[in-house]
C-alpha cells in the first residue's frame, strides 16, 4: 500500500522551516520525489491509482543527534548499573531494542554519543552496512532497522580524572588529545567512527544552579582536535556546558555544541556567526525533574536548569543560532524514540512554530549528522517520510508513535 506512486497529503511539513503545506499530491518515482502540487479539487478519477492521506500530516523521518543506544532510559538504578557493567553479547540485544524503538517513533537517524567499551560501534560494524544502515544480509531478523542510519563515536574522549569515563577514555600520560586521536588511528584493527566526541566540561549540578565548571581541553588542543579529525573528514561534538568550556569549543571550530547549559548569550552570538550547531537536550531536565522526589533540592535544581535552558532556546531563536534535536536517550527518564516527542515539545513550548521545530528534528540534524537522503521533502529527494495521523496542531508532537512510514 506504501509503494503507491502518488500520494495525497492533507498536510505537509517538508522539513525547511517553510509554512505547512495543505492538500498536496506528492508524485514518487523509483523512491525518489518527482514533483509536489497542490491537489485537484475535483474527486480523482482513479483512486486506487494514489494513496490517500488526506487526513495526515507528512514530514521527514526524524533525526535525534544525541543517544547513547548502550544505555536505556529505565530509573532502576539496578538496571543501570547491569548496563554499564555488561558486555557484548548481552548489550546487543538492548542496543538493537534501542534502535527499533527509534524507528518505530519517526526516527530514521540517530547519532550515538560513545561508550566506554565501543559496543555500539562493534554493534554497527557486525549488524549495519558501511553507511550505518541495516545490512538485511547479515541478519534477516533485524530487517526491522533497514530504513534507520545510526552514527556512531565509537568511545568518546575526556581527560583524566575529570567526567566522561562512563562514555569514553583519555589520552595517555603527557600525550595530547590530538596525538592520541593519531595514534589510536595507525594501531591494527583501528575502526574509523563516524565523528569525534569529546567531553569538555562536567555535568550539570542537581544541587548548585548555576554551577559552571572548567574546560578539560584548551583552545590549543581542541584547535589541532579538529584540524586532524578533519584530515579524516570526520566532524566533532563536543560535551559543554558553561561559557568559558562552550567557548573554547566554539573557537577551535567544533562542530557541534552538545547540552550547552549555562552558556550565555555572548556564546549563542558566537555560534550564531560561526553556523556552529546547538544539540540542547533540554528535556533531560524536564526527566529529572520527573523522576526524582518531587519536594527535594534536585528536582528543584533540575526544574530551574530547564527553565534556564529554555530562554536560552528562545534566544537563540531569536538570533538565528542553528539548533538540532537531540534527546541524550539512555539518560535517566530519557527514552528512546519517544523522548524525540517530549524534546520537539519543549522547542514549540520555547517559541519555535512547528515548521521550525520540524527543521530542527529533520534538514538540520540530516545535515549535521553528513546524511544526503534524509531531512527534507522536495522534488529530487529520496521519499523518506512519515505521516501522522490529524492536522499538525492536532497530531503533533503527540502521534510519532504511531505514524505511519515509507517502505
Amino acid at each position: 500500500m506504501l509503494n503507491k506512486s502518488c500520494i495525497h497529503a492533507g498536510w505537509l511539513i517538508d522539513g525547511s522551516g517553510g509554512p505547512v503545506q495543505k492538500d498536496v499530491r506528492i508524485h514518487i518515482r523509483q523512491n525518489s520525489i518527482q514533483s509536489i502540487e497542490p491537489a485537484p479539487k475535483t474527486a480523482a478519477k482513479n483512486p486506487s491509482s494514489f494513496l490517500d492521506l488526506s487526513e495526515y500530516t507528512l514530514l521527514p523521518s526524524l533525526v535525534d543527534c544525541h543517544v547513547h543506544l548502550f544505555m536505556s532510559g529505565t530509573d532502576d538504578i539496578a538496571a543501570r548499573k547491569r548496563q554499564l557493567e555488561a558486555g557484548y553479547d548481552e548489550l546487543k540485544t538492548v542496543i538493537a531494542d534501542h534502535i527499533a524503538r527509534h524507528l518505530s517513533s519517526g526516527v530514521g537517524a540517530v547519532r550515538d554519543g560513545g561508550d566506554s567499551k565501543g559496543l555500539v560501534q562493534r554493534y554497527q560494524q557486525e549488524y549495519l552496512g558501511s553507511d550505518g544502515r541495516e545490512n538485511t544480509c547479515i541478519r534477516a531478523d533485524q530487517a526491522r532497522h533497514m530504513n534507520i542510519h545510526v552514527k556512531v563515536a565509537g568511545k568518546a574522549w575526556h581527560q583524566c580524572g575529570r567526567y566522561g569515563k562512563l562514555i569514553g577514555r583519555s589520552p595517555a600520560p603527557g600525550e595530547t588529545l590530538a596525538e592520541a586521536i593519531c595514534r589510536e588511528a595507525c594501531l591494527p584493527g583501528y575502526s574509523r567512527p563516524d565523528h569525534v566526541k569529546i567531553v569538555n566540561s562536567g555535568v550539570n549540578s542537581l544541587l548548585c544552579f548555576g554551577k559552571e565548571t572548567l574546560p578539560q581541553f584548551s583552545l590549543e588542543e581542541l584547535t589541532q582536535v579538529v584540524y586532524e579529525a578533519g584530515r579524516r573528514e570526520l566532524k566533532v561534538m563536543v560535551h559543554a556546558n558553561g561559557r568559558l568550556p562552550v567557548q573554547i569549543a566554539i573557537e577551535a571550530g567544533c562542530h557541534s555544541i552538545e547540552h550547552g547549559f549555562f552558556m550565555g548569550v555572548e556564546n549563542l552570538a558566537r555560534m550564531r556567526d560561526r553556523q556552529t550547531i546547538w544539540v540542547p537536550t533540554a528535556f533531560t531536565m524536564r526527566a529529572f525533574a520527573v523522576h526524582l522526589a518531587p519536594s527535594s533540592r534536585e528536582a528543584d535544581t533540575a526544574r530551574r536548569n530547564l527553565h534556564h535552558q529554555m530562554e536560552q532556546l528562545r534566544l537563540a531563536r531569536e538570533l538565528g543560532v542553528p539548533v538540532a534535536l537531540g534527546t541524550d536517550a539512555g539518560s535517566l527518564g530519557v527514552h528512546h524514540g519517544i523522548s524525540v516527542g517530549e524534546e520537539l515539545r519543549l522547542l514549540l513550548e520555547a517559541g519555535y512554530t512547528l515548521p521550525e521545530a520540524v527543521q530542527c528534528a529533520t534538514k538540520t540534524g540530516a545535515g549535521l549528522l553528513g546524511i544526503t537522503d534524509r531531512g527534507i521533502l522536495i522534488p529530487g529527494m529520496p521519499a523518506s517520510w512519515i505521516a501522522v495521523k490529524g492536522s499538525p496542531s492536532s497530531g503533533l508532537p503527540d502521534g510519532l508513535d504511531r505514524a505511519i512510514q515509507a517502505e
